[in-house]
């Protein structure tokens, strides 16, 4: 090891395969270990998973991160089971980044976003890769959901989606300008209000028949929800795909539910399917979705903490919170009020 590392304090263990056992770990280990400091080792690193290991995504999160705090490193390469990471000092900035494949832009951008917001300086960041991903929250979703939620928190930035990038050719872009967080907002979010409007959007990007799809995705959103907004858009980029989104505005918060094109499936099939999830979430007396809830935590706990009512928690916010509380000094606490219904409540550190 080299000098430099030789008064840190001992790295924090972290199990891989513990809880929901995913990337979501290591991308959460990294961002708090660039705010607190302290290095941690990570084993067994998506141990559960067909392909386990560091993959392209996740390995541009750690290089990514290593570029921003000056990391010392081992163990960062392709299927990699065992990673340390030593951050030496954070620096704002403007920073580029290409994942060189059709993985997640926003699981990048969620594990250098809490970073750079706590910095003194603004920071742009320009990430090239998908955009659009089953298993990761859309460009829209970050534009329309998550970052309006943590405006109300005092966070300011400014995204753009450049680029479109769909599986399996990805080469999508998204660019975002981070304010510091100089004003904290504590969050209460335990009620979403009356509902103002339902809004649906269906884009498509070079697809034979491109404008059929998204009449019928729209047409049949809107037998089942009625909406108050119906658009359709053709989005710019090199690869081929589909996206539907409905947006809920409601009196205090604003939720955004999100499904891809499908090669097997119908656009009649993903948007009853779409709609389904919407009905669930305006039966429940919610405010915010599971994805959403998860994204939340680690925010609140590095802010002033807060509350908020969600539908459901997921082994995945489990283990997200798990995570927070093993590098910083707060309590996550989850209340189930009823079948559908549970509170959170972020108690930051004092």
């Amino acid at each position: 090891m080299n000098k430099a590392l030789a008064n840190m304090p001992a790295a924090i263990q972290i199990d891989g395969s513990q809880g929901e056992g995913g990337g979501q770990i290591l991308r959460t280990a990294l961002a708090l270990s660039m705010i607190t400091g302290q290095a941690f080792e990570l084993t067994n690193i998506r141990a559960g998973r067909k392909k386990p290991g560091l993959m392209r995504q996740h390995l541009v999160c750690v290089q990514a991160s290593q570029q921003i705090s000056q990391a010392y490193l081992e163990g960062a390469e392709l299927h990699s089971q065992r990673l340390y990471f030593a951050p030496q000092h954070v620096q704002s900035g403007k920073y580029q980044f290409q994942i060189g494949s059709a993985g997640s832009t926003t699981l990048v951008l969620q594990t250098l976003l809490p970073t750079l917001l706590l910095q003194k300086g603004v920071s742009e960041l320009t990430i090239s890769g998908g955009t659009h991903n089953p298993l990761a929250p859309t460009a829209d979703f970050i534009e329309h959901c998550f970052l309006p939620t943590l405006a109300k928190l005092g966070i300011e930035s400014e995204f753009k989606l450049n680029k479109a990038g769909f599986f399996p050719i990805g080469a999508g872009e998204i660019q975002i300008k981070i304010q510091p967080w100089q004003h904290q907002n504590k969050l209460c979010l335990l009620e979403r209000g009356d509902l103002q409007r339902t809004e649906a959007f269906a884009a498509v990007l070079n697809l034979p028949e491109q404008a059929q799809i998204v009449q019928r995705e729209l047409a049949t959103l809107n037998n089942g929800l009625k909406l108050d907004k119906q658009q359709q858009f053709f989005l710019k980029g090199i690869s081929q795909g589909n996206t539907v989104y409905v947006q809920i505005k409601s009196t205090h918060h604003n939720q955004l539910f999100t499904a891809l094109g499908e090669k097997r499936k119908s656009a009649e099939q993903i948007s009853d399917h779409l709609a389904e999830q919407v009905k669930q979430y305006l039966k429940s007396h919610a405010a915010v979705d599971e994805y959403l809830a998860d994204q939340l935590l680690l925010p609140l706990a590095l802010g002033q903490g807060g509350e908020f009512t969600a539908q459901c928690i997921s082994e995945h916010t489990r283990t997200q919170a798990h995570m927070i509380e093993k590098f910083i000094d707060c309590k996550i606490e989850f209340v189930e009020l009823n079948a559908n219904l549970f509170q959170v409540n972020v108690y930051a550190a004092s």
